[in-house]
């Protein structure tokens, strides 16, 4: 048994002394979170501590403790800003192979749906759009002095199919443009990012501008120049120029749509900057490829082989073409959040311009050409 004179444990019921085998480890719990040192309530301040308390376990969601005064710890760390892509990505359409088809169509058969409300339009007018569409061949008929300056009808059926169906549904392709360039927008706009889906009015009125502004070029430059000089080949040679309404016909589609599309190249490479397949670094280095095409294009389009008409057609392609490649630029400056100098730029574009058109003036002087109100507009 204990002895009397030792220390009772101040926790231990019925007087029972408590042996601790490592005395000077044990400390109470109000000693372990004390920062004064000051014993335990009811105990000596002589009186070892004899009671064991077990400490609680720390819940998971309490904060850790605070760091020491004294600056010796490290201050906690700030949270990083959300990646500005991974915001956007969650913006993001998620479609499956299916809803990609299903958009697809949904899209086609509203493109279909407006050109088909263009063309019951064009119906109405559909006199008005077969004078237009004559025009070039009877001018070239009337300075080629054949007469009457008329097209030729082969089948009872060309008339009706040309004048009345085939004629108003390519009126209606170049009224409805904007509508078709906004579906295939909209179709392609889910899967860009949030910030990149703010070119798309600037997208449509580019694109249905430049292909109205390529029918436009064809029908006044190139498809009048094309073909009064292909019909003045066999003149004088025992063939008559007769040409029927279908052969024509079929011929200014080609050139008009032809015409057209080319002038989305500028919308064309800034579509491939903007889904990342093209760069303008990469554009520029390979530009002599695509300028030696683009003038292999303008010699089969010019029929003679003066060096001032072929730069005539040319020419607009290749400013197409670095319009692109400008346009492009400017999309990876915004992207990479850096502004262009416009001030500079326009200064030098004023400079170049007036070098050019000097140049251009001091050419054709020597060479002989003026302006004429007539096609050609250049002539000696």
């Amino acid at each position: 048994m204990a002895s009397s004179d030792e220390p009772q444990g101040a926790g231990t019921p019925s007087g029972e002394i408590a042996h601790d085998p490592f005395p000077d480890e044990n400390v109470s719990y109000s000693d372990a979170w004390s920062t004064s040192g000051t014993p335990a309530a009811g105990t000596s301040s002589t009186e070892p501590a004899t009671s064991v308390i077990t400490e609680p376990p720390p819940s998971p969601a309490s904060p850790p403790p605070p760091a020491p005064a004294g600056g010796g710890g490290k201050p906690p760390k700030p949270p990083e800003p959300p990646d500005e892509e991974d915001d956007e990505e969650e913006h993001m359409a998620r479609m499956s192979f299916l809803e990609h088809l299903e958009e697809l169509r949904k899209r086609l058969l509203l493109a279909i749906g407006g050109v088909g409300v263009a063309f019951f339009l064009c119906l109405f007018f559909s006199d008005e759009l077969w004078s237009i569409v004559v025009g070039p061949a009877t001018a070239a008929l009337i300075h080629l002095n054949v007469h009457p300056p008329t097209l030729k009808q082969i089948s009872p059926m060309d008339s009706f199919r040309i004048m009345w169906m085939e004629l108003p549904i390519l009126a209606a392709v170049f009224l409805s443009s904007p509508w078709i360039v906004y579906q295939v927008w909209a179709f392609i706009a889910p899967g860009l990012y949030k910030r990149e889906r703010r070119w798309a009015v600037p997208f449509v009125v580019s694109s249905a501008g430049l292909f109205i502004l390529g029918g436009f070029f064809a029908y006044f430059v190139a498809f009048r120049y094309g073909l009064e000089f292909l019909m003045g080949l066999a003149i004088g040679k025992g063939v008559d120029p007769g040409i029927s309404m279908t052969e024509y016909y079929d011929l200014f589609v080609d050139v008009m749509l032809g015409v057209g599309i080319i002038f989305e190249i500028p919308v064309l490479l800034f579509l491939l900057t903007l889904i990342r397949v093209a760069s303008p670094s990469f554009l520029i280095r390979h530009s002599r490829y695509a300028i030696l095409i683009i003038v292999i294009l303008a010699a089969v389009i010019t029929p003679t082989g003066d060096v001032f008409n072929l730069a005539l057609f040319a020419t607009p392609m290749i400013i197409l073409f670095y319009i692109g490649i400008f346009a492009s630029w400017i999309l990876v400056l915004h992207r990479e959040k850096r502004r262009f100098p416009w001030g500079t730029f326009l200064k030098w574009l004023g400079i170049i311009l007036v070098l050019v058109s000097l140049i251009g003036w001091a050419i054709a002087g020597y060479y002989g050409y003026h302006i004429a109100a007539r096609w050609p507009i250049f002539v000696r």
